[in-house]
Formats: structure tokens, C-alpha cells, sequence
């Protein structure tokens, strides 16, 4: 067995990396931006108000001042003149400043006249007006590579970036083994399960930007595996689920290899999820998963995501850990690293007491995944852990 660590480092080395494409910027939430946004113009274009109000001259404030209202400037036009002394112009959000203005006065500070308006309250020191720029200028950029979010695609928009270019998504064929499994929906046999791994893990993937397919399900036969194998060309990741261990009945690997793949690793000091395997067949690799539900899952997080954003253009990097501290004692751990189903509570995280790699209600139930280094001693309420923090899907 290797360790986790090493596991990745292997997987890392199949990554290969993917095109591009250029897409509509409404078309591009939740893809993996390739090449640098760089922002056409600046934002705001000129100086603008940020209030409703009147646009005067910051020399010209005085308690009681009034002034001569001499036009108005509405979002998207510009008054054409200019501001002088005792001078206001009606002005409104987003509208530019009118020249020789540099104070916007909020309507509610002021009350008409006759003429005009004046002073009712002494405005505090805030001008009121966005400079020109504040928020980018010409030639800022977003940077590659970075999943884009909302928050990103509205960026790109004001940036006037009509399309950005991003990593094609990349294209995993699940493949879930077993005769006792049956699609949701069917009515189970006596000795069969519900097949629930292929449909988690594509939402999983899914999610972190791929495009999961999922396959019929491959019977404990090497015909039916070939045929799903052959089903699978063209993916640029290929996921088994089941038959990876070394059972009568654990077909994956042989098949799998006499079809040409080239093994990267077998088993992982790590539970749940040690009979894990992966290599190369063609231009696709091959993560071999275990079949008991938390496990596939388990090994989804720690280990195909990973691969899946090194694939998208991402820096080769394990999940993102956090610091975290135990809101309960828990027992020393064995001889392999464990990831336990676990829940953040205020400022701690509890582990859950069954730990059980069927049990897909306690993974349901988790936030995070408390993880134990081989051979860790008992700990303490309050004492210091690292957790994955687990991604919804």
C-alpha cells in the first residue's frame, strides 16, 4: 500500500491537460477561465454620483447655503455645462459629475426654494462621487485559472468582455460493477441494492466543472466490462466503481489491463476506500474506485477532484485542508490515515460515533472529513485536527 499523498502524486502525472474553448460570457458560470480577462475600459468611465441629490462646489457649502439649480444630469447624460460658484445641478446615482462640481449633496440635506434648493442640514465630509476608475482600470485583469463564479461573470460584464476563453470540461465516463446493483426506480431482487455511488459521484464531478456520463451498469462478467470499457472511449477520464479489490468476482483490473491500461497504483493506506486503483488506458486514466457508498465517495473528494482541477489547468494540489479543533475526545487511530464523517459545531467539529462505509446517512449528515495521520494518538476535547471541508453537490 502507499500512502494518500503518494497516490496523488501519481495521479497528478495522468493529468493531462485540456483545450480550449471560447464561449459567451452568459454561457460561462462554472467554467474554469483559461486566459486572463483584461478589462476594455474603466469603471466607473468618468466620476460619478453616488447619491441622488445636487452636484455644487465643496467651496461653496456653508450651513443655510442656498443655490441657483441650473439643469440636471439623469444616469446616462451628462450635463453639458459647468458649475459656478452658487451654482447646483439635480443630479442622480451613476450620473457623471458635471465639470467644476466636486461635492454631490444628498437630497435629503436640502430643501427647495423658489430659485432653487438650500442647505437644511450641514452635509458631513463625504464628496458623494466615485472617481473615475475606482473600481478597475484599462488593462486589469482576472486572472487564469479560476472557476468563475457570479460575482466573476458580472466583472467580465463590466469589463465589456462579451466572451472569455475557458478549459474544455473535462469528459468522465462513470462505470459502476456489481450484479447485485439495479438502477434507482427498479424494483430490487432479493439479493440486490439500489445502485447509489455513479449518480453521487456525477453530481460531485459535475459540480467541480466536468462532464460526468454515466454508463449502464457492467455485470460481474468480463464481457460486460469490456462493453463498458468500450463505451467509454473518448473520455478523458474513465471511473470504475466496484470490482477493484481481489475477489473471485473483482474483474476491473485484469479487464482493465488486458485492454491495455497501464497501472499507477493499487491499494491506499487510508480508510475508508484502500482497494483504490489507477492508471492510463489510451489517452484516458482510470481511477478505480471502491464500492462500499462512503467509500467511492470518500475517495471522490480526496482524490478525483484533485486530479479533476489539475485537469482543468489548476495547480496539482490535494484538497484544501483546514484547521480545526475537536468538540469531543475521540480513541487513538490505527495504521491507516482516516477520513471520519464528521460535523462542524460552533467552534469545534465532532466526529460522528458510527463510522461505517455504508452508511450513506452519517456522509449526508457530514460537512467535513476529520482527518486522522496513521497511528494518531487519543485526543483531547479542544485539541488541534486538520479537516477537508466536503463540497456540496
Amino acid at each position: 500500500m502507499i500512502s494518500t499523498a503518494e497516490a496523488l502524486e501519481r495521479l497528478f502525472v495522468l493529468a493531462r491537460s485540456l483545450g480550449t474553448e471560447e464561449v459567451p460570457l452568459a454561457e460561462a458560470a462554472g467554467r474554469v477561465l483559461a486566459d486572463d480577462v483584461v478589462a476594455r475600459r474603466a469603471q466607473p468611465p468618468f466620476a460619478a454620483s453616488a447619491m441622488d441629490g445636487y452636484a455644487v462646489r465643496a467651496a461653496d457649502i456653508a450651513e443655510g447655503a442656498a443655490f441657483r439649480v441650473i439643469g440636471e444630469a439623469p444616469a446616462g447624460r451628462a450635463y453639458p455645462g459647468a458649475v459656478g460658484p452658487g451654482e447646483a445641478v439635480r443630479i442622480f446615482t451613476g450620473a457623471p459629475v458635471p465639470k467644476g462640481a466636486d461635492f454631490v449633496v444628498i437630497q435629503e440635506d436640502t430643501e427647495t426654494t423658489p430659485t432653487g434648493m438650500r442647505l437644511a442640514t450641514l452635509p458631513s465630509s463625504n464628496a458623494n462621487i466615485r472617481p473615475a476608475g475606482g473600481d478597475f482600470a484599462p488593462g486589469d485583469r482576472i486572472a487564469a485559472p479560476r472557476l468563475l463564479r457570479s460575482a466573476d461573470i458580472a466583472l467580465a460584464a463590466a469589463m465589456n468582455a462579451p466572451t472569455v476563453t475557458v478549459r474544455r470540461r473535462p469528459e468522465v465516463a462513470v462505470i459502476a460493477t456489481g450484479d447485485e446493483l439495479v438502477q434507482p426506480g427498479e424494483a430490487p431482487g432479493p439479493d440486490q441494492i439500489v445502485a447509489s455511488n455513479a449518480l453521487g459521484l456525477k453530481a460531485l464531478f459535475d459540480a467541480a466543472g466536468a462532464t460526468a456520463r454515466l454508463l449502464p451498469i457492467a455485470r460481474d462478467t468480463e464481457a460486460s466490462l469490456e462493453a463498458a470499457f468500450r463505451l467509454a472511449r473518448g473520455a478523458d477520464l474513465i471511473v470504475t466503481i466496484g470490482g477493484a479489490s481481489v475477489g473471485d468476482h473483482d474483474l476491473v483490473a485484469p479487464v482493465a489491463e488486458r485492454l491495455g491500461m497501464e497501472r499507477a497504483f493499487y491499494k491506499v493506506a487510508m480508510r475508508p476506500g484502500k482497494p483504490l486503483m489507477a492508471g492510463r488506458l489510451g489517452e484516458a486514466a482510470v481511477v478505480g474506485l471502491p464500492g462500499n457508498p462512503v467509500s467511492a465517495m470518500v475517495c471522490g473528494h480526496i482524490f478525483v477532484l484533485p486530479l479533476l482541477r489539475a485537469m482543468l489547468g489548476f495547480p496539482p494540489a490535494p484538497a484544501p485542508r483546514l484547521t480545526a479543533r475537536l468538540a469531543r475526545a475521540i480513541d487513538a487511530n490505527g495504521p491507516r490515515e482516516h477520513y471520519m464523517r464528521a460535523r462542524r459545531e460552533g467552534t469545534g467539529v465532532a466526529p460522528f460515533d458510527r463510522q461505517d462505509s455504508s452508511l450513506l446517512s452519517i456522509l449526508s449528515g457530514a460537512d467535513a472529513l476529520l482527518v486522522r495521520p496513521p497511528h494518531d494518538p487519543p485526543r483531547e476535547a479542544g485539541a488541534e485536527v486538520e479537516i477537508v471541508p466536503l463540497t456540496q453537490a
